[in-house]
């Protein structure tokens, strides 16, 4: 398994909206450092980047080195022949060969899956926070140049590895279209499920359109529906190996009632025999240590170690209260706006969330709890950075203005260096998700020092409740109060929270460091490869 190429729109601090960035950049570059692997990615120029300022170059012609690769896919439309131009931009990092697809459709782009306040602004049905009207056709112009990238490069991967409905028909393309079925005849698939949940699926209810862009064949259009839409994850079930993010969620969505928040995806898999297999993120400690807080004038004053049970976590304190003090200056650096504003007690507890704002977090779980919270118990303070839905945006505004004020701070926006700092700032960070497939902010959190409270669902029960965090199981407000209550009489009790922390952080080097989890997904790759081998001896008819 020596040449594997990866498929994704995000990428770490290239482009990301979630955890999918992290998990694609640390498993490549795991995977990279072990000598003699391949390892190559794919993914979109977007607007919002400039590849000549992220050390990218243009990708020459291997027909003609003097001159740019230059590619025209084909983009279908039924009434319509279209071919989009692309080219492609290059570099190498930490051992990892990076591809950037550069064409019209994703230079417009903004965000990587959402039209942003400046796209509302020029262009009035363009409305924050809702997907990009293309989204089809960016993930399959995604698709399409990076299998012609591959053939015009010679490459033949060992395995394919497919992040996401974004790109989950990739093995349909391999296996359907003539030429390439016999190009990529040796090369297995794997698509990962970050994401069952509605609007994740990245299916389409424009049958017609699907048949013309794609170029399937009638009957796979028509095959892998799921109410009604073209789903690319029931695509993916019929030609790869498919696997989700944590063993919990694999079993949610074949064995429970929580399909439902699928549209019933996993018990529709299963039904058809395709067995979701289940595994759990990993994480680079390395990239979430205090060490990424340092500034020239205070290197060695916020430096500490959670998983060090010498360490007494000063610097840590220290932090807290530098953060406190600075959040006008923190926010207006990253370029976020913030409201609310927070009394800077480093002794009183302080709680915190980052990610997306949207119900499927918990988000208005937590806004119906925490005014009746801080009315109970006066010393709690909260952060919480992130965006998403306008109405979740304006009701926390409203609390840090009004309600909340001197008590909550809402930074809207993100910046991963401002997440870091609030992560590392936090004494708790909440993670309230109705449904969540694996989560990285609770290992981020705990690497910081910052203990989990989370709602068990999903890959969350990886948080050992009164062990490695705080956990409950009710989906209801009284859950979320109970936790928090827990966690404040965690915070007066200084010996129990430092052995949490110590352990929290243990148990990640024991359990949930790339170097253990990518074994695992070697093992899937190899499972891919020989279920690509053994399908095509068994559709070979001899005459």
């Amino acid at each position: 398994m020596k040449n594997i190429w990866m498929i994704s729109r995000e990428y770490g601090d290239l482009a990301g909206a979630g955890g999918v960035k992290d998990v694609v950049r640390q498993l490549a570059e795991a995977l990279a450092r072990w000598s003699g692997r391949s390892l190559h990615v794919v993914l979109p120029l977007y607007g919002f980047m400039d590849a000549e300022e992220l050390g990218f170059e243009p990708l020459m012609d291997p027909s003609a080195s003097d001159h740019p690769l230059q590619l025209h896919i084909d983009m279908h439309q039924p009434d319509l022949e279209i071919r989009e131009d692309i080219r492609f931009f290059y570099k190498k990092s930490k051992k990892v060969h990076i591809y950037l697809l550069d064409a019209l459709r994703y230079q417009q782009k903004s965000a990587v899956y959402t039209y942003t306040v400046d796209d509302e602004t020029r262009e009035k049905w363009q409305k924050k926070s809702t997907g990009h009207h293309d989204y089809f056709a960016m993930n399959v112009l995604l698709q399409k140049a990076a299998i012609e990238l591959m053939i015009v490069l010679q490459m033949r991967p060992d395995v394919i590895h497919c992040h996401d409905g974004h790109t989950a028909l990739l093995p349909a393309f391999l296996r359907e279209i003539p030429g390439y079925r016999s190009y990529f005849r040796q090369t297995g698939c794997l698509v990962t499920v970050h994401n069952g949940g509605h609007g994740y699926h990245q299916e389409i209810a424009d049958i017609p359109y699907a048949l013309s862009v794609t170029g399937f064949p009638e009957r796979v259009i028509l095959a892998n529906q799921l109410d009604h839409k073209f789903d690319p994850f029931l695509v993916a079930g019929a030609y790869a190996v498919v696997n989700t993010v944590s063993e919990n969620y694999a079993r949610e969505l074949q064995e429970s009632e929580s399909d439902k928040l699928t549209g019933w995806l996993g018990h529709e898999l299963k039904r058809r025999g395709v067995h979701l297999e289940g595994v759990t993120n990993g994480i680079d400690p390395a990239l979430f240590s205090s060490s990424v807080l340092a500034d020239s004038e205070n290197e060695s004053n916020f430096l500490f170690s959670p998983g060090n049970e010498k360490d007494d976590l000063d610097g840590k304190k220290r932090f807290k209260q530098f953060f406190l003090n600075h959040i006008p200056e923190l926010a207006r650096k990253q370029g976020v706006e913030y409201f609310g504003e927070l009394a800077g007690d480093v002794q009183k507890p302080l709680f915190t969330f980052v990610g997306r704002l949207s119900e499927q977090k918990g988000i208005d779980t937590l806004l119906e709890v925490l005014p009746v919270f801080m009315k109970k118990n006066e010393q709690a303070q909260m952060v919480i950075l992130g965006n998403g839905s306008a109405e979740l945006e304006s009701r926390l505004e409203n609390l840090a203005r009004t309600e909340l004020r001197g008590r909550l701070c809402f930074f809207n926006g993100f910046s991963p260096n401002l997440a870091n700092s609030v992560f590392a700032a936090g004494d708790f960070f909440v993670v309230p998700s109705r449904y969540e497939p694996c989560g990285l902010t609770d290992f981020i959190a705990q690497l910081f020092g910052s203990l989990p409270i989370v709602r068990h669902v999903g890959g969350l029960v990886k948080v050992v409740n009164d062990v490695t965090g705080i956990a409950y199981g009710s989906g209801q407000p009284s859950g979320l109060f109970s936790a928090l209550g827990r966690a404040l009489e965690l915070f007066n009790d200084r010996p129990a929270k430092r052995a949490m922390q110590l352990r929290a952080v243990l148990e990640i080097e024991k359990n949930y460091t790339w170097t253990k989890v990518m074994q695992r997904y070697l093992h899937l790759y190899r499972l891919a490869q020989t279920a690509q081998v053994k399908n095509t001896n068994k559709h070979t008819v001899t005459l």
